[in-house]
């Protein structure tokens, strides 16, 4: 790549996800990926975030590595923006009484359910099986375990996680979205997990408020995932991306496709950015 040391791009905001983007498939930071994220930030000024449905302690340890020095992160599938530098949520979308009232009547539903709650404090367990158990743990918050939902207090709910069969989770799926107005606030993370954030929140939303914190453009966003809980954030920036081995339906929305996630798929956007830059 031809030296652009000289190019300013301090008016860009390049939000990235974790595993399976920035991170190998064997969840191994790649090093092309950090290299070309110095430079970015250290010798072009571009202002560089993760973006995550990690709790803020879960995502320190890949948000401390980068030297970020901006320190605001993405957190929780996008219904916060934690600042490590102050330690606290600089903007923040707990779950409102319509998003918990649905997740009370798919307890009726499904009288064997598990799901856990994600909190500012801990994690409430409901029914905990053992993939419940581990992505609590996962969380690196306190974990708090009910049997009875309307003992689960209800203060500061940003995430709430199904677990189950592939089969029952699909069930799940389809009774909360034939709930909700909305499902930009639903996501499948997994073929075993099924994810909710309150109403207009995820990824994307929070990437443009932490573009108007820092004062950036929307025209200058950009953001890079691998599966379908991207899918908003790539639809609200101005540069999606998606790395290689993505789905076809992220690369429909992608004006990028970079390479596989393990040989440095944030580079390749990021090189990307740096040579196309004049045609945003």
């Amino acid at each position: 790549m031809a030296d652009n040391k000289k190019i300013d791009l301090s008016n860009w905001l390049l939000a990235s996800d974790i595993d399976g983007t920035l991170n190998d498939k064997t969840r191994k930071l790649v090093y092309r990926n950090y290299d070309m994220i110095q430079r970015f930030i250290n010798e072009h000024g571009g202002n560089f975030t993760l973006a995550s449905g990690r709790s803020p302690e879960s995502m320190r340890k890949h948000f401390k590595r980068l030297d970020i020095a901006d320190g605001k992160a993405i957190v929780l599938n996008g219904a916060g923006i934690y600042d490590f530098a102050e330690e606290k949520m600089v903007w923040h979308s707990p779950m409102n009484e319509h998003c918990i009232d649905m997740v009370r009547q798919s307890v009726k539903k499904f009288p064997t359910l598990a799901f856990q709650v994600i909190t500012d404090k801990a994690v409430y367990l409901f029914r905990p099986t053992a993939t419940a158990r581990i992505l609590a743990v996962n969380a690196q918050l306190p974990i708090k375990y009910y049997y009875n939902f309307e003992s689960i207090p209800k203060e500061n709910w940003y995430k709430v996680i199904y677990t189950a069969i592939p089969p029952a989770i699909q069930a799940v799926k389809k009774f909360i979205e034939k709930l909700s107005d909305t499902t930009e606030n639903l996501m499948l993370s997994s073929v075993w997990s099924y994810e909710m954030v309150n109403e207009d929140t995820n990824k994307g939303v929070a990437v443009l408020k932490l573009a108007d914190i820092l004062g950036v453009d929307h025209g200058k966003t950009a953001a890079i995932g691998d599966y379908f809980n991207d899918y908003e954030m790539l639809k609200r920036v101005a540069l999606p991306a998606c790395c290689g081995q993505a789905p076809k339906g992220m690369k429909e929305i992608s004006r990028f496709v970079a390479g596989h996630c393990n040989h440095g798929a944030v580079a390749d956007l990021i090189e990307y950015i740096i040579n196309n830059h004049n045609i945003f």
